[in-house]
């Protein structure tokens, strides 16, 4: 597992040559309903443990959660059950509302 930074993760999806990854958005689903990022697949983090089957492992993902804390835990199980591309989203979608569209609502 590793960890981008907002910064990083920006770049990321302005570059065309990279395939854009899947966004596993592991917050409760109100949160989701407050706040989301565009594409973001919403799979609350105690959903995890029986629904990680529904992800390809061979894909890259970033996992996302309010401040990145849930989605680091959720990241290290995903690489442990053999996701050989999974990322956190350092600070998660608070720092991105922040840092890179701060158009997006915070709570």
């Amino acid at each position: 597992m590793q960890s981008l930074s907002v910064e990083e993760f920006a770049a990321w999806l302005a570059d065309p040559a990279r395939v854009a990854p899947m966004l596993l958005d592991v917050r409760e689903p109100w949160e989701f309903e407050l706040v989301s990022m565009p594409d973001a697949v919403p799979m609350p983090m105690g959903t995890v443990p029986t629904r990680f089957q529904e992800l390809a492992p061979e894909r890259e993902i970033v996992c996302v959660c309010h401040h990145g804390m849930r989605s680091a835990q959720v990241a290290e199980f995903l690489a442990r059950q053999g996701c050989e591309k999974v990322y956190n989203l350092a600070g998660g979608i608070d720092a991105w509302a922040r840092q890179i569209d701060p158009a997006m609502p915070v709570y």
